[in-house]
């Protein structure tokens, strides 16, 4: 199939009336990348000089799931680095937090592996684990969401 310019067109409006991210359509020498905002507003990404192309007509991505909503109040605990998340200190022992725990600032609600080391990640407030976002052995990314903690109020407030 040949992409001319209606299709292209056609294709910026769909994609963004989607939910999915990110789109690379390949042929030959022709790319085009196609990227949401942050605003999720469609960016193209120039790659390749702009041509008309045949286009696989496999080449659309699947959608992207959008992250559940949150609760504003909550405080996300995020990855300090790149790893393997773990839920307890060795795989035979309980983990060191369940959906429902209370925690304290400074306590261990996790560990990231990363290059062999074993990295505690401490909570930095005091509250309630509301969603723990991640699963044992999964890996994660730097600044990764792993849990979601409800504060607690503080009594002089």
């Amino acid at each position: 199939m040949q992409l001319d310019f209606q299709q292209l067109r056609e294709l910026l409006s769909a994609f963004d009336e989607t939910t999915i991210a990110e789109l690379t359509l390949k042929s030959g020498d022709f790319e085009l990348a196609l990227r949401k905002s942050d605003r999720g507003t469609a960016v193209t990404v120039p790659v390749a000089p702009a041509a008309v192309a045949e286009v696989p007509a496999t080449a659309a991505a699947a959608p992207t799931p959008s992250p559940p909503p949150t609760d504003p109040k909550w405080v996300e605990i995020v990855s300090p680095m790149v790893g393997t998340f773990y839920r307890s200190p060795a795989p035979d022992e309980d983990p060191f937090v369940e959906v429902g725990d209370r925690i304290e600032t400074g306590q261990t609600v996790c560990i990231i592996e990363a290059m062999k080391l074993m990295n505690e990640v401490e909570a930095e407030t005091s509250g309630q684990i509301m969603e723990i976002l991640v699963e044992n052995g999964e890996p994660v990314e730097y600044q990764q969401p792993l849990m979601r903690v409800q504060p607690s109020r503080s009594p002089n407030g």
